[in-house]
C-alpha cells in the first residue's frame, strides 16, 4: 500500500472483500469469461484455469473505462488476450469481446459472441477481480439464467492485493461502488437480489462517509 490505511478503514474493506467473494468450488465449465477491469490478474487467473483444464475456451470481455484506459489503451479485453497468450494459452482458445463497458454488458455481449459462433454453453466460469464475484454472479443469473454459473478469482489476501494494485483509493472506491450496485441493481431488477448482511452494509456506509464515494451512484 502506498500509505498505511487506518485500521478501521481496512477492517471495513475486509468485510466487503469477504462478502463479495462467493466461495464457489471450482468445476469444469463450457467456457470461461474474463471480465475486464484494471486488474491484469484476471487474465493471469484465466490462463491458470485454462491450463488446469477448467474450460477449453476463454472469452475476454471489456472496452475501456476512465479507470483502465491509461493502463490498457487498446482495451481491457485486448490486453487480457495478449497476456494470456504470453502465458501459453493458444490463440484459438481465446475470443475477444471488445465493446462492453460494464459487468452486465460483459456477460450479454460475451453470450452474443458465443451464440454467433454456434458455441453451445450450459455452464460458465466467471473470472473477475476478487471483490467483483457477487456482482458478476447476480448479473449473470439475471441476464443468462439458462447457464450454471461458477465464480473464481485469484486467491489473494486483501492487503496483498492492495499492494499489488498499488492504488488503495482506486480499489476501495471500486469495492464500495460494486457493493452498492448489488443492492441498487437488485432493487431495479437488473440483477438477481442478493442479501447484504447488516455488518456489510454498515461497513459500506462508513466507507462512503470516509470519502470512498467516487464511484457510487448518487441519489439512490
Amino acid at each position: 500500500m502506498e500509505n498505511e490505511l487506518p485500521a478501521g478503514v481496512l477492517a471495513d474493506v475486509q468485510v466487503l472483500w469477504d462478502y463479495n467473494h462467493m466461495g464457489h468450488e471450482l468445476q469444469r465449465c463450457d467456457v470461461g469469461i474474463g471480465l475486464g477491469s484494471h486488474d491484469l490478474g484476471v487474465a493471469t487467473h484465466s490462463a491458470e484455469l485454462f491450463h488446469a483444464g477448467y474450460f477449453p475456451l476463454i472469452v475476454f470481455s471489456g472496452a475501456n473505462a476512465p479507470t483502465t484506459v491509461d493502463r490498457f489503451p487498446r482495451g481491457e479485453a485486448v490486453h487480457y488476450r495478449e497476456h494470456a497468450l504470453f502465458l501459453g494459452v493458444p490463440d484459438e482458445a481465446v475470443l475477444v469481446e471488445p465493446e462492453a463497458k460494464h459487468t452486465t454488458a460483459n456477460i450479454e455481449l460475451s453470450r452474443a459472441l458465443l451464440e454467433s459462433r454456434g458455441i453451445e454453453v450450459r455452464s460458465v466460469l466467471l473470472v473477475s477481480r476478487p471483490y467483483q464475484q457477487r456482482r458478476a454472479y447476480a448479473a449473470c443469473r439475471k441476464v443468462w439464467p439458462e447457464v450454471e454459473v461458477v465464480c473464481s478469482s485469484q486467491d489473494v489476501e486483501l492487503v496483498e492485493y492492495l499492494a499489488g494494485i498499488g492504488d488503495d483509493a482506486k480499489v476501495i472506491n471500486t469495492i464500495v461502488a460494486d457493493t452498492q450496485r448489488i443492492r441498487v441493481y437488485g432493487d431495479q431488477g437488473l440483477a438477481i437480489p442478493q442479501e447484504i448482511p447488516t455488518e456489510a452494509w454498515v461497513s459500506y456506509e462508513r466507507l462512503v462517509q470516509a470519502g470512498y464515494d467516487k464511484r457510487v451512484i448518487p441519489n439512490v
